[in-house]
């Protein structure tokens, strides 16, 4: 029957459905080798930082949420995930680039391209909506 099949977990689909609420079943799929959820996913629909926080041509950190929030220009602002694609290191500076301080690569901070390697990747992109001050995170953007 193919809601009764397991995977390596020993645990029905269908059992696991009907007693993990999302967050649970996430996990024990994960578990189950399937897709680790990105970290940002769990603050889809929330307030990840303060537009206060994220200066105009440059831009902020938000390592809570693991998020680089620029601002290229006066009210337009962008998210992409703080992991570098190098070597996978959180990105601490931010100014008129995005920078990586662990093997030097910099990024675009109006697109997330890499501008200098040694990472060949660009950052992953993210949708972000402002309300207010708020910036609050939507999801990935799809590629």
């Amino acid at each position: 029957m193919a809601g009764n099949s397991t995977c390596g977990c020993q645990m029905s689909r269908r059992g696991l459905l009907g007693t993990a609420g999302a967050a649970a079943a996430v996990t024990v799929v994960s578990a189950c080798g399937g897709e680790e959820p990105k970290p940002q996913e769990v603050r889809y629909g929330q307030v990840v930082g303060q537009t206060t926080d994220v200066p105009e041509g440059a831009g902020a950190v938000f390592n809570e949420s693991k998020l680089v929030v620029t601002q290229p220009e006066r009210d337009d602002y962008r998210a992409f995930g703080a992991a570098c694609t190098h070597g996978g290191c959180t990105v601490q500076e931010v100014d008129e680039v995005i920078r990586c301080l662990c093997h030097g690569s910099e990024f675009d901070i109006s697109t997330g391209e890499p501008l200098r390697g040694p990472a060949q990747e660009p950052l992953e992109a993210f949708n972000i909506t402002v309300e207010g001050t708020d910036i609050i995170l939507d999801s990935a953007v799809e590629s």
